[in-house]
């Protein structure tokens, strides 16, 4: 069976964005004021072969562990969606 993994990256709260601060700072600046917090992080698609959902999920889950999220700094949250012949 083949899956598509939507993988969302995000910094952990607890770590700096300058990313995000420099957005909200460009948003305040176009007098866009009621914006709260900005976060910038990254979606990754992710086209999965397995026999079944369990090994799909766990497949991602590795690749997020061991290469596509830097844990110390980095959260991640994933989902999957079964592709229909």
């Amino acid at each position: 069976m083949k899956y598509i993994a939507h993988i969302d990256i995000m910094p952990q709260k607890e770590i700096l964005d300058p990313q995000g601060k420099a957005v909200k700072l460009g948003l305040h600046n176009l007098h866009i004021d009621s914006v709260g917090d900005v976060r910038i992080g990254k979606h990754i698609r992710l086209e999965v072969e397995a026999e079944s959902t369990d090994k799909a999920n766990s497949i991602v889950d590795t690749a997020c562990r061991q290469l596509l999220a830097n844990l110390i700094m980095e959260e991640y949250t994933f989902s999957l969606e079964e592709i229909k012949a």
